[in-house]
C-alpha cells in the first residue's frame, strides 16, 4: 500500500490494532485520566477484559495505572503515557492514510474505460 509519492506503506501499531485497545487508547487520548468503571462502560467490556487490556497496554508503556481509594472503596485509574499518545497519533495517521489511498484507488478505478459508472 504505497502512497502516490513512493513513500513507505503506513505502519499500524500492533499493540493498538485490536478494537478494544484502540477504543480505550483513543478515549484516554481525550482526557488526562479515567476511572476503571468509566472505561469499562465506554468500551462495553467485562471487568476481566478491561483488566487484561489495561495490563497489556501498561506492559507496552502506553498506559499508566494508578490505584487508590475513593473514601473506603478501592479504585483504579488509567492514563495514556506520552509514548501512548504518540503511538495513538501514529496509528490514527496510518489508518487515515490507508483510507485516503483506498479512496484514491476507488476514484481512479471509476475513471477507467469499461469500469462501472464510467
Amino acid at each position: 500500500m504505497t502512497g502516490s509519492t513512493g513513500d513507505a506503506p503506513p505502519t499500524l501499531d500492533r499493540e493498538l490494532h485490536h478494537p478494544t485497545r484502540l477504543a480505550l487508547a483513543a478515549y484516554l487520548s481525550a482526557c488526562g485520566e479515567a476511572e476503571f468503571a468509566v472505561l469499562r462502560d465506554y468500551c462495553e467490556v467485562s471487568d476481566s477484559t478491561l483488566s487484561k487490556t489495561l495490563s497489556a497496554l501498561e506492559k507496552t508503556g502506553y498506559v499508566s495505572i494508578r490505584k487508590g481509594y475513593l473514601g473506603k472503596r478501592p479504585r483504579t485509574w488509567a492514563a495514556l503515557t506520552f509514548s501512548g499518545r504518540r503511538a495513538v497519533a501514529r496509528h490514527l495517521a496510518a489508518l487515515e492514510e490507508i483510507a485516503a489511498t483506498a479512496r484514491r484507488a476507488a476514484g481512479a478505478g471509476a475513471q477507467e474505460p469499461g469500469a462501472p459508472g464510467a
